[in-house]
C-alpha cells in the first residue's frame, strides 16, 4: 500500500451553467464513482461536493458546491484539485492495484534496477509505467511486489 495519504481523483475545469455548478475532469475508473467518494480540497470545505450528474461517454461530471451560487463564483474553482483519503479506497482483489500505490515502486529487470515509477499513463492501449529517467514500460508485462515496492519486468 502507497504511503500517500490523499489521492487526486478530479480537477475542476470550467463553471457549468448560471447557477454555480461545475465541470469536473475525474481521474476515477468510472466518472459515477465520485458520487460515493468524500472529497476534500484545500479550496472547499469537507462535505461542500456534491455529484449532479455525469456527462455521457466522457470523464467529465456536473457538480453542485456549497456556497457556489452562480457562474463568477464557479469560475473563481477553476484548476481546483479534488481529492479523497488513500483509506476510503475499497480493496482489491490479488493482482489490481491503484495507481498511487505502483508510483514510487523501483523497477527492476534482470535484477538490475532501472528506475522509479514516476507516474501511469494510459493512452487506450491499456497502462504504462513512465519511469523517473523517462523510460515508459507496458504493465502487462511485468510482476509486482507490493510488500517489497518492486515492480519486476519481463
Amino acid at each position: 500500500m502507497s504511503d500517500n495519504k490523499q489521492i487526486l481523483v478530479g480537477k475542476i475545469v470550467a463553471p457549468q451553467g448560471i447557477r454555480g455548478e461545475v465541470r469536473v475532469q475525474t481521474y476515477t475508473e468510472n466518472p459515477t464513482d465520485m458520487k460515493q467518494l468524500t472529497i476534500h480540497s484545500p479550496r472547499l470545505s469537507d462535505g461542500a461536493f456534491h455529484f449532479v450528474r455525469a456527462i455521457p461517454s466522457s470523464s467529465v461530471i456536473i457538480a453542485r458546491i456549497d456556497g457556489v451560487n452562480n457562474r463568477n463564483a464557479a469560475d473563481l474553482l477553476r484548476g481546483v484539485e479534488l481529492f479523497i483519503n488513500r483509506d476510503d479506497l475499497p480493496r482489491l482483489p490479488d493482482g489490481e492495484y491503484y495507481h498511487t500505490d505502483l508510483i514510487g515502486m523501483r523497477v527492476v529487470r534482470d535484477g538490475v534496477q532501472i528506475g522509479v515509477v514516476d507516474n501511469v499513463q494510459n493512452y487506450g492501449g491499456g497502462d504504462i509505467l513512465e519511469l523517473d529517467n523517462g523510460d515508459l514500460i507496458a504493465f502487462n508485462s511485468v510482476d509486482v511486489d507490493i510488500e517489497n515496492k518492486t515492480i519486476y519486468q519481463r
